[in-house]
């Protein structure tokens, strides 16, 4: 489920999806299509996928600070409970950092 506040039931996909030129297939656009998901997905040999970047760029960025900790990075842990906790101290940590000084 899709976490919003509001009132109602969360929702269960997204409303829109980004993607590069490797997501272009038509079994991809299909498939959003029943499930009821725009898809801007770049069109190989047609469009740029240079007007995603700025999508992808928060996605890139978040999975670059998570993967600076090298224990979530090299995953010598291989249970789901241990890698979650990592990931969310990880993201205690790098929230806490962002946090101004005062």
């Amino acid at each position: 489920a899709i976490k919003r506040g509001g009132r109602g039931h969360p929702r269960r996909r997204p409303v829109k999806l980004h993607g590069d030129k490797g997501y272009d297939n038509p079994r991809v656009r299909r498939y959003l299509r029943r499930r009821g998901i725009s898809a801007r997905i770049a069109r190989i040999g047609r469009d740029s996928s240079a007007r995603l970047g700025r999508h992808r760029w928060v996605v890139e960025r978040t999975l670059g600070w998570l993967l600076s900790y090298k224990r979530l990075a090299l995953r010598y842990d291989r249970s789901a409970v241990t890698i979650t906790a990592l990931a969310r101290l990880a993201v205690t940590l790098i929230c806490a950092r962002r946090l101004p000084a005062n």
